[in-house]
């Protein structure tokens, strides 16, 4: 009996049925157009350009999982399955459409095996090039992605902003800082300090809506450019939240490189992210390797990486039960 329990455990974590499955009935949108007006799987069909038998035997399924449920007249969406509405708010539309930056990044994973092989990302090697590539390229997946990390990491900035001393600092360059979201309440927090966001157009553009909106306009800057290129200069800080995880260790140093280079010598440099042994899942881990090439490094791999750059990590703060604030000081402090 336990081994049959055993094997039925592996058989439903190795299955691909349930999650492709949720991942097509999110394309599709049939969570949004079955949770007001239930129908049948012809008249989906039919709307949806799609094959009606096939049709049928997904929404049987979703029906199997709790997220449609049977009606006399067709399939509706459950409260369950109302999380995979467009309008919930939660991330995972962003997480599991086909046609988002995260939903397509995630099907790498299909080429695991030549990740584990030669230690690169699987990503170029599905799609033709790399994720970075393909989000300057199609405006529609900068967004999404724009959106999902905006998103993954909202819940946890009132611990970011009171589980560190800002206050120490009067200038912060957030270095690939996205739409602004966490340094916007970082100076919400802190009158007295300045801030300089550089990412990308046009994430770059949208943070500045961001500042707009916190009455942020006076004490914020922004550059539209990258973080493998010059930085702003002297500030007492500079920040990188969920940047070093998303490259291998010779763009990591190129990147760590820049913020040395721009920083004070009195200054800086923040790193939040997952820390490997600390705050990272495994299966976190091998997202980083299959979609950027990169990982959840370890306290010893984070001081091998900055030591070169002449960075001595000073402090340990947990900020969340997702992530670690390592901060760095120049040896020349």
């Amino acid at each position: 009996m336990g081994r049959n329990d055993d094997m039925d455990s592996i058989r439903r974590m190795s299955g691909l049925a349930t999650p492709m499955a949720l991942r097509v009935a999110v394309t599709l949108g049939l969570p949004d157009r079955l949770r007001d007006d239930n129908a049948s799987a012809g008249e989906l069909a039919a709307e949806l350009a799609v094959a009606p038998v096939a049709l049928e035997l997904l929404l049987s399924h979703l029906a199997t999982l709790g997220v449609v449920e049977p009606t006399p007249t067709g399939y509706r969406t459950t409260e369950y399955g109302a999380n995979l509405c467009a309008d919930a708010d939660n991330g995972l539309v962003d997480l599991l459409h086909l046609d988002t930056a995260g939903g397509r990044a995630e099907l790498a994973f299909v080429e695991l095996a030549h990740s584990i092989t030669t230690g690169r990302a699987a990503y170029p090697h599905r799609y033709g090039q790399e994720f970075w590539s393909d989000l300057a390229d199609y405006s529609h997946l900068r967004e999404s992605f724009d959106r999902q990390m905006t998103h993954r990491i909202r819940e946890q900035i009132p611990q970011i902003v009171a589980g560190f001393d800002w206050s120490r600092f009067s200038t912060i360059v957030d270095v690939g800082g996205g739409q602004g979201s966490v340094l916007a309440a970082i100076l919400a927090a802190h009158p007295r300090i300045h801030g300089h966001l550089v990412d990308l157009e046009p994430t770059a553009t949208r943070a500045r809506h961001v500042f707009s909106t916190h009455g942020l306009d006076g004490r914020t800057q922004i550059t539209a450019g990258s973080f493998f290129d010059s930085l702003p200069a002297g500030a007492d800080a500079y920040l990188l939240v969920d940047i070093l995880h998303d490259w291998d260790d010779e763009h990591a140093h190129s990147i760590v490189n820049r913020c040395v280079e721009a920083a004070h010598p009195t200054g800086r440099v923040l790193v939040i992210e997952p820390v490997g042994g600390v705050r990272a899942t495994s299966e976190f881990d091998l997202a980083m390797l299959v979609i950027f090439g990169g990982r959840e490094r370890r306290i010893a791999e984070f001081r091998a990486l900055t030591a070169p750059h002449g960075l001595v990590l000073d402090t340990i703060t947990d900020l969340t039960d997702q992530r670690v604030l390592l901060e760095f000081r120049l040896t020349a402090d």
